[in-house]
């Protein structure tokens, strides 16, 4: 069976955007400020409205692909509690706050105008795979999901089976196996430095993380297997342009 036939045709389950605001205090008259100012200035001339856990924790969210409650267990919590706060200080920067909550993941994406267009300025850019990575990512994907519905709690992967199985899916015209494999170890470390992969106990052994389904969803995994398909029939190692979105 191919790998594009695994691929279940079971809908993605549902997330949700924070849309919330902070409520400006009713204080009559020409108020100066209208959001109650942090009562703990972390610095001189600070005039920062959030305390310092909801600080980080919004850094944390704008510096990487995403958060999850077991790789960022604080500031899970922490996002958790003031998700309001945060949904709204992404939203002054034109990104908003996607919460997955069965798989305990968040992230932000850039927002889009009434017409579904991008038309405001946006600190996400593209960061485009190379092919060994992309067709990696596929592999993770689809396997973390058939996995998942089968009843697996913990998708766990080898480095061995993640390198055959780029083996295995490499053109034919690719004879260079030495430097076939180091492309293929650089890929490895890429997914699991964006956190995609979790170390485990077990030597040589990964978790696939749950944020690898709402990070692909299904038009974005059928994009990336075209691509793959198409590449891998023309020999073409060329970065494909929107695997990961990062800050």
């Amino acid at each position: 069976m191919s790998i594009i036939e695994q691929i279940e045709n079971t809908p993605d389950d549902q997330t949700w955007t924070s849309e919330e605001r902070l409520d400006s205090p009713d204080q009559g008259g020409d108020a100066e400020e209208s959001e109650p100012r942090s009562t703990h200035a972390l610095f001189d001339g600070d005039e920062g409205g959030l305390e310092s856990d909801v600080r980080r924790t919004l850094v944390v969210l704008l510096k990487n692909p995403f958060i999850a409650s077991e790789s960022n267990p604080r500031e899970w919590k922490t996002l958790m509690a003031a998700r309001s706060l945060i949904g709204a200080r992404l939203n002054d920067l034109f990104l908003e706050l996607v919460v997955d909550l069965q798989r305990e993941v968040a992230y932000k994406r850039p927002v889009t105008s009434d017409t579904g267009t991008r038309e405001f300025p946006t600190l996400v850019y593209n960061a485009a795979w190379q092919r060994e990575e992309t067709a990696l990512l596929v592999y993770l994907r689809v396997r973390e999901r058939n996995e998942r519905t089968r009843g697996e709690m913990q998708v766990r992967v080898s480095r061995a089976e993640m390198l055959e199985y780029l083996r295995e899916n490499r053109p034919e015209s690719a004879t260079n196996q030495v430097a076939d494999d180091r492309r293929a170890d650089r890929a490895i470390s890429a997914i699991k430095s964006a956190g995609l992969l979790i170390k485990t106990d077990e030597d040589g052994v990964y978790r696939i993380s749950p944020a690898i389904e709402p990070m692909l969803p299904i038009p974005t995994l059928n994009s990336l297997l075209s691509w793959l398909t198409e590449r891998t029939m023309q020999d073409d190692s060329a970065e494909h342009p929107s695997a990961q979105e990062e800050a």
